[in-house]
């Protein structure tokens, strides 16, 4: 199932894993891992924020995949089911036969 991540990074735990280099090494184990379609960095809400799109293959995968995210950064995690423009609409046009 296509999922986004959205993570929320604690600006003192980040600050300090951005000098260690643990950051960037977090970020490049969980990229390699899952292979995402889309990852994207920036500030929300006036902290460090990740949205990362990928395909989830089982539930039972989300506590390994944020586990640095908690750990070691105290980030705020949300994972979402998200879809494309694509499966919207072929979605939409079989809701449509059963209204």
């Amino acid at each position: 199932m296509r999922v986004m991540l959205r993570a929320h990074l604690d600006t003192a735990a980040s600050n300090e894993a951005i000098k260690t280099g643990a950051l960037v090494q977090a970020l490049r184990k969980f990229m390699d891992r899952m292979r995402p379609e889309a990852a994207y960095f920036g500030l929300h809400e006036g902290v460090r924020s990740c949205w990362i799109v990928f395909d989830l293959q089982d539930s039972a995968q989300a506590p390994l995949l944020t586990w640095d995210l908690f750990s070691r950064f105290h980030a705020e995690v949300e994972i979402t089911p998200v879809m494309t423009g694509e499966e919207l609409t072929e979605i939409l046009s079989e809701v449509r036969t059963l209204a």
